[in-house]
C-alpha cells in the first residue's frame, strides 16, 4: 500500500482526506500516462455511486483528464464491476470508479481499473502518488489537443445486458427481495431481476446523497433479514454502495454469508466437473466451517491475506476459477475480473433452480464456528506481533485448539491495531483465549 493508495483504491472524508484536487491531480496524470506520453489521445471510462460528493469527485477527474487531452466516458451512477466489465471489452485505456464502498456517505474513494478490468498495479499507483507529492510536472493540452467528455450511459445498459445473458434459468414466480443499499446497484438489480422474470420486491432504492449504506445493505441485512420472512420471499440479496459485493438471506431469514456462497457454488461447479484444480480461494478470514464443509466434500481450498485484490492474485497466478471473502466479495475468474455483486446473486438463483432447493437446505452444510474478533491498540504493530511471548502465548492457544477451531492474530493495514481472532467450540472458548492473549501484549507493554 502506498501513502495514498490502499488495496481498495484511494479513500478518506470527502474534502478533508480525500479533496477535488486530489481528483483533478489524478485525472491529470492518467489522461498524459495514457495519452499525451505515448503520442495518443486516452479514453477514460468512469462511474460513480450515489454519494453526494461523487459527483464533485466526477467533474474534478473530467477536468484533470481534459487538461491532459484525455477523452472522459461517463457512465454515471454505477457500479463498481460495470466499470471493470466496460473497461475491458471496449477497448478503454482505464476506468475509474468514485465510491467508498460501504462506508457512510460523508467519506468517498477512487478506485482505478486497468484496461484489462483489474485493480491498477502498484508500479503505475506509485507513480501517481508521486505525482500528487509534486515530484514531476506534466504538460497541460493546448488548442485541438484538449480532451472533452462523452455521455457513456449506453455502457451502462451493455453491462446489465450481459447480466442478464448470464443467466440460464427463468425466474418466473420467483419472489426476491434486493436490499440495494440507496447504492449504486439500485438502477440495475431490479432491472436485471425483472427482465429474467421474478416477482421482485425492492428495498433501499431511493438514494439522495445522504443515504448510502444508511442502516440497510450488506452492512445492515437484518432489515432484509425481516422483510424475506415478513413478505413470504424464497430469496432476498442485499449489496453493499458500489455493489462489488453480495450477502444472500434464505427463505427462513438465515444470513448466507461470502463463505456460504463459496461453499455453495464451489461444489456446483465441482459436481459439474468446472472447478479447475479443484480449489477454492479464501482470505484468511473465512470461517473455520467453511474449511471443514470443504473438507467433506473433498474440495481443496488456498487461504490469502484479507482484500479481494490478493485472492484475485491467486486465482489469475494458479488459475483458479472461484474465490472470495466472508464479507461477499466473490470473483468469477471465467465472467469477471472483479467482486460482483449481482453477477454472484445470479449464480446464487442458478444454484437454487438447477438442484431445485431451496437455498436454506444449499447453505445448511456450512456451520459457523463461534468466533471472537478484538482490535488492540499498539505502540508498535511489528514490535507487538514479533514479540516471543505474544508468539508463544499465540502457539498455545493454537495447540489447544488442535483440529477443532483456530486463533489468528494479525496488523490491521490502514490503524495502529492488532486484531486477534480465536474460532472455537463455544463463544466462552473464544473469549477466553483471545483475552490470554491479548493478556500477554498488555503484559509486555505493547498496549498504546
Amino acid at each position: 500500500m502506498g501513502k495514498y493508495f490502499g488495496t481498495d483504491g484511494f479513500r478518506g472524508e470527502a474534502n478533508k482526506g480525500l479533496d477535488y484536487s486530489h481528483a483533478i491531480s489524478i485525472g491529470r496524470f492518467l489522461g498524459w500516462y495514457y495519452g499525451a506520453r505515448l503520442g495518443k489521445k486516452a479514453k477514460v471510462v468512469i462511474g460513480k455511486d450515489t454519494r453526494r460528493s461523487s459527483y464533485m469527485f466526477e467533474y474534478a477527474l473530467c477536468t484533470g483528464l481534459m487538461a491532459s487531452g484525455a477523452d472522459a466516458y461517463i457512465m454515471h451512477v454505477t457500479t463498481t464491476p460495470s466499470v471493470s466489465y466496460i473497461a475491458r471489452v471496449d477497448d478503454f485505456d482505464c476506468g475509474i470508479m468514485i465510491s467508498a464502498s460501504h462506508n457512510p456517505y460523508y467519506d468517498n474513494g477512487i478506485k482505478l481499473i486497468n484496461a484489462n478490468g483489474e485493480k491498477m498495479d502498484e508500479e503505475t499507483i506509485l507513480k501517481i502518488e508521486e505525482y500528487l507529492d509534486g515530484k514531476m510536472e506534466i504538460p497541460v493540452a493546448e488548442r485541438h489537443d484538449i480532451g472533452r467528455t462523452v455521455d457513456y450511459v449506453a455502457g451502462r445498459n451493455r453491462y446489465i445486458g450481459y447480466l442478464i445473458s448470464m443467466s440460464k434459468f427463468s425466474f418466473k414466480g420467483i419472489r426476491v427481495g434486493l436490499d440495494c443499499a440507496n447504492g449504486a446497484a439500485w438502477s440495475i438489480a431490479k432491472a436485471v431481476f425483472d427482465a429474467l422474470g421474478a416477482k421482485t420486491t425492492v428495498f433501499s432504492a431511493e438514494p439522495d446523497g445522504y443515504n448510502i449504506n444508511a442502516d440497510c445493505g450488506s452492512t445492515h441485512i437484518e432489515h432484509l433479514q425481516k422483510a424475506v420472512v415478513e413478505n413470504g420471499l424464497d430469496i432476498g440479496f442485499a449489496y453493499d454502495g458500489d455493489a462489488d459485493r453480495c450477502l444472500c438471506v434464505d427463505e427462513k431469514g438465515n444470513v448466507v454469508t461470502g463463505d456460504h456462497i463459496l461453499y455453495i457454488y464451489g461444489l456446483y461447479m465441482k459436481e459439474r466437473g468446472k472447478l479447475l484444480n479443484n480449489t477454492v480461494v479464501t482470505t484468511v478470514m473465512s470461517n473455520f466451517g467453511l474449511y471443514k464443509a470443504l473438507d467433506a466434500v473433498g474440495i481443496d481450498y488456498e487461504k490469502t491475506k484479507v482484500g479481494d485484490k490478493y485472492v484475485y492474485e491467486n486465482m489469475v497466478t494458479n488459475g483458479h476459477r472461484i474465490g472470495g471473502e466472508q464479507s461477499g466479495h466473490i470473483i468469477f475468474t471465467k465472467y469477471a475480473t472483479t467482486g460482483d455483486g449481482i453477477l454472484t446473486s445470479l449464480k446464487l438463483m442458478e444454484v437454487m433452480l438447477a438442484k431445485e432447493k431451496p437455498m436454506s437446505e444449499l447453505a445448511a452444510p456450512v456451520v459457523f464456528y463461534p468466533q471472537v474478533l478484538k482490535n488492540v491498540r499498539v505502540k508498535s504493530k511489528s514490535e507487538a506481533q514479533n514479540d516471543p511471548d505474544v508468539q508463544h502465548a499465540v502457539k498455545e492457544v493454537a495447540e489447544a485448539l488442535g483440529d477443532q477451531g483456530r486463533i489468528l492474530v494479525r496488523e490491521s493495514g490502514t490503524e495502529p491495531v492488532i486484531r486477534v481472532m480465536v474460532e472455537a467450540g463455544t463463544k466462552e472458548q473464544c473469549e477466553k483465549y483471545v483475552d490470554d492473549v491479548i493478556a500477554v501484549i498488555r503484559a509486555k507493554g505493547h498496549i498504546e
